[in-house]
């Protein structure tokens, strides 16, 4: 028994020395961070509670705070017993559902609250996206048709001069970042848990030609954080408080994580807000990036956001999925445009009918699987590439607007 026990003893050693050996000899030093913030935390992966894990930065609440109305059956509809256990098994957090000014329905579990705030990983890459619009309102980017290299020296040569903002944007740039939730090998494994994003993502390879294929990467998302930085001198925390988090009247401060102390924002992820104030945004996407009757962004740039740029995506031939960092689908009577991130953070806008959808949690749901007798019809190539959640949330919605009429 002492035997086994001792061996036992020398085979844990062997692993750990083999595991050290092999980030130092990699250089993958961040898997340290990522192993004692997850395992060694009791946790698989990132959670959407991982603020004070990391160095972040502070986009302040406005001066002018816009207080969402209650409806007055506010909360009469009720999740149904199925409902209720379909997101209860998604860890859900959060989900309110807003029209125009009014918040009919507002459910929050496990001690979340109004005023908590959380992850919105991939959810922020939307808000990326209109910083770059508001960059281009001022003048401090000329078009989303400006290549890349004009704003960061790494993208002048070797094929990468010739990929521009759109492409950024589009997910169409033929870099070759791996994009994976689950793989701490991945780029978004050292992203995440990384101490030096600007190297990371300048340091990337041209491997397909740009604008042809739509290929989710978190690198996108980060030069285009970059390209803001550049083009205006500002932070991205600076620049999203003074254009909009300040404007859209919010009521909690927000947070960005940064690679380390006074480092880099991590623009493709990780912007902490409260679920009340994650609406606004939505309400601003939903009204063309007008608020108060100002433009905050102008509505021919959000047009183009919500546009669907001609490219083979790998869930159909012809993109019905994607605009320009933010996705699109287009199967309801009217299109519905979302910000979502990877453990279910979804900001939903329904401008046609003033809703606003927000929900918060642990958990998606799996992408829809497709009828392969109907694989080619219209219906479904809409629905491609959509979690089932989306739909289910839209559904609820549709359901809380009619009751209460």
């Amino acid at each position: 028994m002492k035997k086994l026990f001792k061996r036992l003893i020398w085979i844990i050693v062997l692993i750990i020395i083999s595991i050290n050996v092999f980030i130092l000899v990699t250089g993958r030093t961040y898997l340290y961070k990522g192993i004692a913030y997850t395992y060694l935390s009791g946790e698989t992966g990132p959670t959407i509670y991982d603020l004070d894990k990391f160095p972040s930065a502070r986009i302040k609440k406005s001066l002018k705070p816009f207080k969402w109305k209650l409806n007055k059956s506010f909360n009469q509809v009720k999740l149904t017993n199925s409902e209720e256990k379909y997101f209860e098994n998604l860890e859900s957090k959060a989900i309110l559902v807003c029209k125009n000014d009014e918040l009919l329905y507002e459910r929050y579990w496990d001690g979340h609250s109004a005023s908590s705030l959380s992850n919105s990983f991939s959810a922020a890459k939307t808000v990326v996206s209109l910083l770059i619009g508001i960059a281009i309102d001022e003048n401090k980017i000329k078009s989303v048709d400006d290549k890349v290299g004009d704003y960061l020296p790494a993208f002048k040569a070797n094929g990468k001069e010739k990929i521009t903002i759109r492409h950024l944007l589009m997910m169409s740039s033929g870099l070759d970042w791996e994009e994976s939730g689950k793989n701490p090998l991945s780029h978004n494994a050292a992203s995440y848990y990384g101490e030096n994003l600007y190297d990371l993502v300048t340091n990337q390879n041209s491997i397909e030609e740009p604008g042809k294929y739509f290929k989710y990467q978190s690198g996108n998302s980060q030069l285009l954080g970059y390209i803001v930085e550049t083009a205006t001198g500002k932070s991205l925390n600076e620049y999203t408080q003074i254009n909009i988090w300040d404007k859209i009247g919010t009521t909690e401060d927000a947070y960005w994580s940064l690679d380390r102390k006074e480092g880099d924002e991590k623009a493709f992820c990780c912007m902490y807000a409260s679920s009340r104030d994650y609406a606004k945004l939505g309400k601003l996407i939903s009204q063309f990036g007008s608020w108060n009757g100002k433009q905050i962004i102008s509505k021919k740039y959000i047009q183009e956001m919500f546009s669907n740029p001609k490219m083979e995506t790998q869930f159909t031939k012809e993109n019905y999925q994607y605009g320009l960092h933010i996705w699109t689908y287009l199967g309801e009577d009217e299109p519905v445009y979302y910000c979502r991130g990877i453990l279910g953070q979804y900001i939903i806008s329904i401008p046609s009918k003033g809703i606003v959808i927000v929900r918060l949690g642990s958990k998606r749901g799996e992408k829809v699987v497709i009828d392969k007798s109907k694989e080619n019809s219209i219906e479904n190539q809409y629905k491609a590439g959509h979690p089932e959640d989306l739909f289910e949330l839209i559904s609820f919605s549709e359901r809380v607007i009619k009751e209460l009429k």
